[in-house]
């Protein structure tokens, strides 16, 4: 019998949180043996993380168990690309091996794509936590530490206008990789469709909104992982954070708007993004790195002009 769900782990140089990780889940995955495969892709690691995966792999012997070392460190994005397309089960989790995940988000996961088979993508809610600070964060929009204030989670609304709504609130929660179940096949395609697009930080992103583009979109109401913020590299960097935001956000605006998603709403979050634009930062990129931030700022400035032009609200997603 196929196997239902591969959960996925990218790590690199963290045996310790890989180790962590796999505790979990050896006891989350209780009782859906049949249903699971476990994938770690080893992202060239030079401390014990092949250890690690071999301890591992021989106490879930009762699981399939796969796993691969890259030859050299290829990066974030694409070790992440290379665990959503090395799945060949129906739907493809991929979990950051440092992310708190309650044991009850595997059940649900497995329960919800019985329940329904026309499931394209699944968002997992969660809170946020600074890891500097240890306070919650979350959107100044949302009462309580949720990240998405969707309040049916039975899919039966418009794909579209639910991950409209989603990213609007928040581009960032619609990349976080622990956050997202995809069903495999229309993965697999959208990447087909985006020869390359592993290399924009913004990709899971626009993976996510084809999913939901094409089949039944759930957002769960009740949390079931934990989002660790400022750690990521472009929080941290200023330079990745200005490509990020001017680059690569336009960038799946546009591919989605291939994919059907409305001019109205391409229109509206680049608006929104140079709304969100700090003068002073802008201005402080241009002399730090005067060429970087030129060929980034110009070419989104000249697409916000174009959008301004026929600028129209975006959809509103009724919420019940």
């Amino acid at each position: 019998m196929k196997k239902l769900l591969t959960i996925a782990i990218p790590t690199y140089n963290r045996a310790k949180l890989l180790d962590t990780q796999l505790a979990w889940l050896a006891h989350a995955v209780k009782g859906f043996e049949d249903d699971i495969e476990i994938f770690v892709s080893d992202n060239c690691s030079t401390d014990n993380t092949q250890d690690v995966i071999k301890k591992w792999k021989a106490q879930l012997s009762n699981i399939t168990f796969n796993s691969c070392k890259n030859v050299e460190n290829i990066g974030v994005m694409k070790n992440i690309h290379q665990c959503l397309i090395s799945a060949s089960t129906k739907y493809v989790w991929t979990i950051g091996d440092d992310d708190p995940i309650q044991d009850r988000a595997i059940s649900y996961a497995i329960n919800k794509f019985k329940q329904y088979d026309d499931v394209s993508l699944l968002f997992l809610n969660f809170s946020g936590r600074n890891q500097l600070t240890g306070e919650p964060v979350h959107p100044d929009t949302i009462v309580g530490n949720r990240w998405f204030d969707i309040e049916s989670e039975d899919g039966n609304g418009d794909g579209k206008a639910i991950f409209e709504h989603c990213m609007t609130k928040s581009v960032g929660a619609v990349i976080f990789l622990t956050a997202i179940v995809y069903r495999t096949d229309l993965m697999l395609r959208a990447a087909r469709n985006w020869p390359g697009g592993e290399t924009n930080w913004m990709y899971l992103a626009y993976l996510a909104g084809y999913c939901a583009a094409n089949g039944r979109t759930i957002v769960t109401k009740e949390n079931y992982l934990e989002c660790i913020v400022a750690v990521s590299n472009w929080q941290k960097d200023p330079q990745a954070s200005l490509l990020m935001q001017y680059k690569h956000v336009p960038e799946v605006l546009r591919k989605l708007t291939e994919t059907g998603y409305s001019k109205q709403f391409y229109r509206a979050m680049m608006v929104r993004t140079l709304k969100d634009a700090k003068l002073r930062v802008l201005l402080g990129a241009l002399r730090r790195w005067p060429a970087m931030a030129a060929s980034t700022l110009i070419p989104f400035l000249t697409s916000v002009g174009r959008a301004v032009v026929g600028a129209a609200p975006g959809r509103k997603l009724k919420m019940e």
